[in-house]
């Protein structure tokens, strides 16, 4: 039965990202206009004295992000003629016969035809459906590399293969030719050992920050400075470099300094920095502050149990009210203010970097203290509903003493919905503190949402809405799974019958 449960979870929670991803298409894509995407784009102020570039540059970018189909007179002319031909160099000229082929043909299609401020030269554009959008940024979602990626007609003497090889490092690989990556699959000694390019996610191109880089990359590759190194390419030679040639990619065009680094045309390689992605420090600070939580606030919760209407009872209460009722912005700078002027530690994540400890204590501690509070309520009450159980009456009527009755009874019971969110918590940490990353300049992902929403990079809002719903969605259902590890008499079947 706990199959049915788990199928009929799954569909649901599918059903419940498509809907929220919809939603924010919606949103993002409808009531935001379209114009504000370039506040922040330099490239379009240059533009600013060339009237027909400008918003030619403009009709481009939009039908980049999806906003419009776009077609031009030289996209036209292209199609008819062929490239250099007096033909081709006619049809480009302002009023060229062809202009009203073009314009019956696109206003024919529903397209919107608009002449250039100073040539005069006519572009169509049409809107795309939100719909038609979101259906097909679900379809581009899951990438499979695959040997057909090289353009046939550019390399048409290209031999098409996968096959088994080694690393520059001797890690086994299994390797492509005509694949966008060289390593489809390969090991060696960083965590987790074992890494592919077989399969990624596409969610969509960064702009206008990190402009045109895949969304995926700007979260997930290394930050800061070049972390040079002596690197062993492929034939043989030795020399500082930052490459990480197991991330290499195709490249149609090589310039000089490619054809003497590599033997072929994977010569697009990723660059290892010296600090880790904005993933990568978010659930660094995530795990520290979830430790925290959880090796104190379990403890005082049981003590505070014990205790009950005692010091150490009131003590705690007396902080988990103050947490509870302070704003947490309030109380993250109160705490960032008494680091900083007697434990003299940095408020701002950069002073000091990633590599010094200094940098994590207070980020860390004041993600922590919401959670420290919430375990110890919960904890507590938990202990004293159990206390007060029947169960306990009957252990005590058989003469088993109170540390006995705690370990092997109370705690066990009341642990059970606590272990339940360990698994939201741990997938939580991915997504980042938005509150606390911004309060101490985090380069984390927490950060990376109100920095989108200010600057409309509407590709990266709409990507990190799909991970936070994914994540959490997945937190909760691996809760469920995990009370049922804990406490076999707890049933995922018999709870989804009782519905």
């Amino acid at each position: 039965m706990e199959k049915g449960y788990y199928f009929k979870r799954i569909i649901r929670s599918v059903i419940s990202i498509l809907l929220v991803i919809t939603i924010v298409f919606v949103l993002v894509y409808s009531l935001v206009p379209r114009d504000r995407i370039f506040n922040s784009d330099d490239t379009l102020v240059k533009l600013g004295g060339k009237p027909d570039e400008r918003l030619q540059y403009q009709m481009r970018t939009w039908q980049r992000l999806g906003y419009i189909d776009y077609e031009n007179m030289s996209n036209y002319c292209a199609s008819l003629y062929d490239a250099g031909s007096d033909a081709i160099n006619a049809c480009n000229v302002a009023g060229a016969k062809e202009e009203k082929d073009f314009v019956e043909k696109y206003e024919g299609q529903g397209y919107t035809i608009q002449y250039l401020p100073i040539s005069h030269s006519p572009i169509a554009s049409k809107d795309r459906p939100i719909a038609l959008r979101v259906v097909e940024w679900f379809r581009s979602l899951i990438y499979f590399d695959t040997p057909g990626y090289v353009d046939k007609e550019l390399f048409p003497d290209l031999e098409r293969k996968i096959y088994f090889g080694k690393t520059p490092t001797g890690g086994l690989a299994i390797k492509c030719s005509g694949c966008e990556h060289k390593y489809l699959l390969y090991t060696d000694l960083s965590f987790p050992f074992i890494h592919q390019h077989i399969l990624s996610l596409n969610l969509g191109q960064s702009y206008p920050t990190f402009d045109s880089l895949q969304v995926l990359n700007v979260i997930s590759d290394s930050q800061g400075q070049e972390n040079r190194t002596e690197t062993v390419f492929e034939d043989g030679h030795t020399e500082t470099s930052a490459y990480k040639l197991t991330a290499c990619k195709w490249k149609n065009t090589l310039d000089k300094l490619d054809r003497n680094k590599f033997q072929d045309n994977y010569a697009d390689c990723a660059i290892i920095k010296k600090d880790p992605s904005m993933m990568g420090i978010s659930f660094i600070m995530g795990v520290i502050a979830l430790i925290l939580a959880y090796g104190l606030g379990l403890p005082i919760g049981l003590l505070m149990s014990k205790s009950k209407g005692g010091i150490a009872d009131k003590l705690g209460m007396v902080y988990i009210i103050f947490i509870i009722s302070v704003p947490s912005l309030a109380y993250i700078y109160f705490f960032k203010y008494l680091g900083s002027t007697f434990f003299h530690l940095p408020t701002a994540f950069p002073t000091y970097g990633v590599s010094d400890v200094r940098s994590w204590i207070l980020p860390c501690i004041s993600l922590a203290l919401p959670s420290i509070a919430s375990l110890m309520l919960w904890t507590r009450r938990y202990m004293v509903d159990q206390m007060n159980s029947d169960y306990v009456k009957f252990a005590k009527a058989k003469g088993l003493n109170q540390t006995e009755i705690y370990k092997k009874h109370i705690f066990r019971n009341a642990i059970i919905p606590i272990a339940q969110g360990i698994p939201s918590s741990l997938a939580g940490c991915i997504t980042g503190a938005i509150i606390t990353e911004s309060v101490y300049s985090v380069g984390g992902m927490g950060k990376m949402l109100p920095d989108a929403i200010n600057s409309y990079n509407n590709a990266m809002i709409i990507a990190l809405a799909f991970l936070y719903t994914t994540i959490s969605i997945i937190g909760v259902f691996l809760g469920d799974v995990i009370i049922t590890w804990i406490d076999p008499r707890i049933s995922l079947a018999n709870k989804e019958e009782g519905r």
